[in-house]
Parts: structure tokens; sequence; C-alpha cells
């Protein structure tokens, strides 16, 4: 059985959300339960009742203690943003939070982390393909792809092809294996920056659970599944994902505009959401004492109205997209 991470997760932004939200009621779902900070603050705010959607099953198993004491006002459901207009319909607000759960960065043996050794994982759902196969099955460019479009690394050719070479002489399994491979072609990090890793765990992180591309079919499942007047809610903890929620809140808002203002008007469809703020709402100065891993995080909120759901291709949103593979 897997060790039960001992550091509280802290649910970031929640004050600020539930303040954007408000008045709570009805039927909620929670797209991120996580260790359940979210669910929790939702039932505790007037909401009916909450559908607490996570892949991972360990978030589930680890609920069990304490969600029995709120009976049938939580419903948990195993799955993923791209379906979560399966999991309910007409739906009051929707909660998503989209930072990797402190839950999974703790425990070693999920390979998340680069501080701590372990199996190299990193599979939320805890089934599929994990780093490990990514890492000594990809080609030399895929890889070096994958750590630049998804981790913004500059020397992920370097990487790409460092991985390649170690990984002939025996395969690369461990957390802290990739991590020293990573490091050894890196510059020594300067006092504040991050650890030269960082950006090589997130990129395949991303790649192993599809992070964005369940974003994108996350955002058009929401708007399919709240009613008219319902809350989307998104807390996003870097510019990728922020992007993303903007540029599809922004054009679900009809407010996308056009390319050039000598070209003809484009016709729009009537907006599906109605922007809660132009701007991100950020943390404030207790929370960022209380919890400074809320630094980063952004919080968006939009209300759907009555206008009937769509789609939107994925490069609209800004969404990263990697080559197709040749043939």
């Amino acid at each position: 059985m897997a060790a039960t991470p001992t550091s509280p997760h802290i649910p970031v932004l929640l004050r600020p959300l539930l303040a954007a939200v408000a008045p709570v009621a009805g039927t909620w779902l929670d797209g991120t339960f996580g260790a359940g900070g979210y669910t929790r603050g939702l039932l505790d705010a007037g909401a009916q009742r909450v559908i607490a959607v996570d892949r991972d099953p360990m978030a589930h198993e680890m609920a069990k203690p304490w969600a029995g004491e709120f009976g049938d006002r939580i419903i948990m459901q195993h799955g993923v943003f791209s379906k979560m207009d399966e999991y309910g319909q007409d739906l009051d607000g929707i909660v998503l939070d989209l930072g990797v759960s402190s839950m999974q960065l703790d425990l070693a043996e999920r390979g998340f982390s680069f501080m701590r050794d372990g199996p190299l994982d990193m599979r939320m759902s805890q089934d599929g393909p994990s780093a490990a196969d990514l890492v000594n099955e990809a080609s030399e460019e895929e890889l070096a792809n994958i750590i630049f479009l998804y981790g913004e690394e500059r020397a992920s050719r370097r990487i790409a092809k460092l991985l390649c070479i170690a990984r002939t002489e025996a395969p690369i399994v461990r957390t802290a294996e990739l991590s020293r491979l990573v490091e050894s072609c890196l510059p020594r990090a300067k006092p504040g920056q991050s650890h030269p890793a960082t950006r090589t765990f997130q990129a395949l992180r991303i790649a192993v659970n599809n992070e964005y591309g369940e974003l994108w079919e996350g955002l058009m499942a929401a708007e399919r599944a709240l009613k008219p007047g319902g809350k989307l809610a998104v807390v996003t903890f870097h510019s990728v994902e922020d992007r993303m929620v903007k540029r599809f809140l922004t054009a679900r808002a009809g407010a996308g505009g056009n390319a050039n203002r000598f070209a003809p008007e484009i016709e729009q469809d009537a907006p599906q959401f109605e922007i809660k703020s132009r701007k991100a709402i950020g943390p404030d100065a207790q929370e960022l004492e209380e919890n400074p891993r809320s630094r980063s995080a952004k919080l968006r909120v939009a209300t759907r109205t009555d206008a009937p759901s769509g789609t939107i291709e994925a490069k609209a949103i800004g969404m990263p997209m990697m080559k197709e593979k040749k043939q």
C-alpha cells in the first residue's frame, strides 16, 4: 500500500474563489478533487452537493475517513476533465485547480518529483504508459520536442541527446537518475533559481498525462455541463495554462475581435460565457504568507449564458501542439 503524504494540502485561492462565485448553492463539480480542499469549501459555503472528480484513485481512497460525514452531499467520481459533462448536467458551478497535488509530489513512489528518488512514473491515473516508458522509448527528436514545447526548456536537444545515449547502457527508471542526467548537461543553478531538472520533469508529466489536451477538452465539457448562470472557476499555475483558459473564455465571451481592423467584421455566435473580470485574481498578502505555493496562482471566473455550447480549435486558445510524426 502506498504511503500517506505527511504535509497538509492547502487549497490555493479558496477564499477569493468562493467570494467570486458567491452565492454558492445547488450542485457543483470539483474537477480536481485531490485532497478535497475545494469540495469542503464549496459544501461549507452552501453547495447542496459536489461531484468530486479525480483521475487518481488515491484521491478517493484518502477521502474515505472524512467524506462520510457529508453523506450523499459528496458524489465520488473517478474520471477526467474531458468527460465532465458525462458526470453532471445543468450544474451550478465547476471548479478546476490545475496545479499538481502536493500529495502526489510528496510521495516518492509516484515519481513526480526530482527531490525524492523513486520509480520514474508520473501517471496521475496510475495506468497507461509511464514517464519511464516515454524516456526510454521515444525518439531523440520526440523527446526534444516534448521537453522544449511542454517544459519551455531551451537546452531540450542537448538533454534529449544525453538521455538517448544514457539509455543505451541501461534503461532510465528512477527519478534521481533522470534528475542527475539533466543536471549534468546544464549550468549549475544560481541562488534563487529553480532546479535544473524542473522544466524537464514538468514536460514529461504534462506529456504522460495529456494535461493540455485534457484542459482544452475539459473547458468545452464544462461549457456543455453548466446551466445558464452557472459559474466556471479555474486556478492555473503557469503561463501556458493561464493563456489557454484566458483565450478560451475571451473567445467564448465574444470578445475575440478581428485580427485586422480594416477587414469585414466577423459574425460571431452568441457568447457562451460572461467574464467576471478581464484581469486574473491572484493571492493576497495573507495567502502568500500562509501558502508560498500560491505565488504563481491565477484565478479566472466566468458565468455561463443560455447560448448553445460549441467547439473551439486547440490552436485558437494557444494550446502547445506537438509536430506530427513523420511517416
